[in-house]
C-alpha cells in the first residue's frame, strides 16, 4: 500500500522512520498521532506541544533551514509544506533525504487526508482514524450551525507592508465556513495592500491575526479609530494551523461567528 502527498508522489509505510518536520502545525499533528519518538528534527517555530518538542533538535526556521543540521540528523523523511517552505530549499533537501513528503491543505476537510497520509506513512493509522473521526464530527457540527449575516472581512497577517490573504488560501476557506469572505486583491496568495477609502467601503470588519505578525489588542484599537470599521484580534494559530490545532480551530470559528473576541 502507498500513500500520496500533495504533489502526487507515492510513499510507502515506514515504521522505523526518522522524521524532520519543517511545518509547525504538522509537527504538532505528528505528536498527536504518537510519533514524537520518531521526530529527530523541527524548526524553531515548531513550539507545540511545548514539553514534547523541547528536546527535539532545531534545524533553523521554516524559510531558513540549516541543511547541514538536517543532514547530520540522517532523517529518512522530511515533511514540508508548499506555503511554509521554499522550493529551492526543498529541492536541496531531496538530494540527501530519501523521502520528502509535501503537504498543501487548502480547505478544512483537507485535514482528513493530511492525517491519513501521515498516519499511513508512519504506521499510526489507528491514531489517525480516531483523530479523523473527531475532526469530521466537529466539522459537521460547525456546518450545521445556523449562519449569521454574511461578512466581508479583511484578514491582516502583516504590517509594514500591510498584507492579507487571498480567496485561494486555507484561512479564507476557514472563514467561508461561517459565511465570511475576503476581498479579491489580485493574484498573489498573500497580497500587499494600501489602506484607501474604496477598500474600507468594501469591508464590514478587519481581522488582525496574532501570527505571523504579532498583532495585539492595542493594534486593533488604534486601527479601528483609523479606518472607522470594527477591528477584531483573532488567534492566528486557530485560523491557519493544519492538523491538531485545526480541530480546536473549528470550535474557535463557532465562537468567532457568535461575536466572541
Amino acid at each position: 500500500m502507498t500513500f500520496t502527498d500533495a504533489l502526487g508522489r507515492a510513499h510507502r509505510p515506514r515504521p522505523d522512520a526518522r522524521i524532520v518536520s519543517l511545518v509547525p502545525s504538522i509537527t504538532e499533528l505528528l505528536c498527536t498521532l504518537g510519533l514524537a519518538p520518531q521526530l529527530v528534527g523541527r524548526t524553531g517555530f515548531c513550539i507545540h506541544p511545548r514539553d514534547v518538542v523541547r528536546p527535539i533538535a532545531k534545524v533553523g526556521g521554516t524559510k531558513d533551514v540549516n541543511l547541514d543540521k538536517v543532514r547530520a540528523l540522517a532523517p529518512t523523511h522530511v515533511v514540508v509544506n508548499i506555503d511554509e517552505n521554499e522550493k529551492p530549499t526543498v529541492d536541496l533537501l531531496a538530494e540527501f533525504v530519501p523521502n520528502v513528503i509535501v503537504t498543501h491543505p487548502l480547505r478544512p476537510e483537507d485535514n482528513l487526508d493530511l492525517a491519513r497520509l501521515l498516519g499511513g506513512v508512519f504506521c499510526a493509522e489507528a491514531a489517525a482514524a480516531r483523530w479523523c473521526h473527531a475532526f469530521a464530527a466537529e466539522l459537521a457540527a460547525l456546518r450545521a450551525m445556523p449562519k449569521g449575516p454574511p461578512q466581508r472581512v479583511l484578514y491582516c497577517i502583516w504590517q509594514d507592508p500591510w498584507m492579507t490573504v487571498s480567496r485561494e488560501t486555507y484561512i479564507a476557506a476557514m472563514l467561508a465556513e461561517i459565511g465570511w469572505s475576503v476581498p479579491d486583491l489580485g493574484t498573489a496568495r498573500y497580497p500587499r495592500f494600501e489602506w484607501n477609502d474604496a477598500l474600507v467601503a468594501d469591508i464590514d470588519q478587519v481581522l488582525l491575526s496574532t501570527e505571523p505578525y504579532r498583532f495585539t489588542e492595542a493594534h486593533a484599537d488604534a486601527l479601528e479609530k483609523q479606518v472607522g470599521r470594527p477591528v477584531q484580534l483573532v488567534d492566528g494559530e486557530m485560523m491557519s494551523w493544519y492538523g491538531s490545532r485545526a480541530l480546536a480551530g473549528l470550535s474557535y470559528l463557532r465562537t468567532l461567528a457568535g461575536g466572541g473576541r
